[in-house]
């Protein structure tokens, strides 16, 4: 007599459950992090078209999503494809990229300070992108491909120098910020290297701006993205998780740890150097989004998927905020991240001071 029942769900203790069919596969998930997950995407879709709608050419919801449809008028169609919708698409794939570069960082360092903007992977995106500027005279796509060369070259770089039976979190942080505060200083002669007008648009990149974003930006980091969040979640996230409990567990598990650890560092620094490509090095999304979704899912291990749908959802939000805190002023978007994660870093430190852990 065969067994004509749906699949389950079994609730398992400390939060987890595990769906069985009736072929007998089974998959284990957190129903806390699955529900933070879908939660940070609904919000960063419903914060997109939030944006499209907003402006000095006002659209409802409802148009918005018509004009998506096809349907809507041809000046709606004009503002919404042309205008806006590059635009917020850009920084919902630069905050989910760096979002999950950030995750990614922070697990396989284990330091909840791990990320590309302080590790030097930012930093020597922006060197890339300055030599294509100063020095080149380039264009947006020489800039773009100048990031993406820079942050490579630094991350091959810092990989290299960390080296030593392996590559080991402490070691790979101290010298990420060694190879950070060089370029700092490289950056810096770079401008002074720059005419007036180049320096200003040196500037304002360096900001981080999604300011003229169209689908040149976009397109470029989407097909990444397509290859490496894959790659990220699926291919090497369960073996992550392993890492997470050390070297010494992880072998005895069978991870692979160097080729492990190998392919999700070339995939941070790649999403990483895209993301600066597209948008410039926005601070703070790689290292806030992660530990905000972490409190969220109340869940261990590296949060891969709600840190990237929480990393477009505050990307979003802020170039909201960057576009209409000030009547008749855009701010660049990474001025309001710069403001809104170092606070939120200076309040993390103060809890972690009085709880004792630092």
């Amino acid at each position: 007599m065969s067994d004509t029942r749906g699949p389950t769900a079994v609730l398992r203790p400390r939060g987890q459950a595990v769906l069985r069919t009736p072929g007998g596969l089974s998959l284990r998930f957190r129903p806390r992090a699955l529900a933070a997950g879908a939660g940070c995407a609904l919000l960063a879709l419903a914060l997109a078209v939030l944006s499209i709608g907003s402006g000095d050419y006002p659209l409802s919801p409802a148009q918005v999503f018509d004009t998506l449809a096809g349907n809507g008028l041809p000046a709606d169609e004009f503002i919404v494809g042309e205008v806006r919708l590059p635009r917020v698409v850009t920084a919902l794939l630069t905050g989910a990229a760096l979002a999950l570069a950030g995750a990614i960082f922070q697990a396989v360092v284990r330091n909840p300070l791990g990320s590309p903007d302080i590790l030097g992977f930012t930093q020597g995106a922006a060197t890339g992108a300055l030599a294509a500027i100063v020095l080149v005279g380039g264009g947006s796509l020489a800039l773009a491909g100048g990031a993406v060369a820079g942050g490579t070259v630094t991350g091959a770089l810092i990989y290299a120098l960390a080296w030593r039976h392996g590559v080991h979190g402490y070691r790979l942080v101290l010298i990420g910020v060694g190879v950070a505060a060089i370029l700092t200083g490289v950056n810096g002669y770079l401008l002074t290297r720059a005419q007036i007008t180049e320096a200003a648009r040196a500037v304002l990149w360096l900001t981080g701006s999604l300011d003229g974003s169209g689908w040149d930006n976009a397109l470029p980091l989407l097909a990444v993205m397509a290859v490496l969040v894959p790659v990220a979640l699926l291919a090497c996230g369960p073996a992550l998780r392993m890492l997470e409990m050390g070297d010494d567990a992880a072998y005895a598990l069978g991870v692979r740890v160097e080729r492990v650890r190998a392919a999700l560092l070339v995939s941070a620094v790649l999403l990483a150097s895209f993301a600066a490509a597209a948008a410039g090095p926005v601070a703070f999304v790689a290292l806030t989004a992660p530990q905000l979704a972490r409190r969220l899912t109340r869940a261990p291990g590296p949060n891969l998927l709600p840190s990237l749908c929480m990393g477009a959802a505050l990307l979003v939000a802020a170039d909201w905020l960057a576009q209409r805190a000030f009547t008749g002023h855009q701010l660049p978007v990474g001025v309001v991240t710069g403001v809104l994660g170092g606070g939120y870093l200076v309040w993390l430190l103060a809890t972690q001071r009085k709880a004792g852990r630092i």
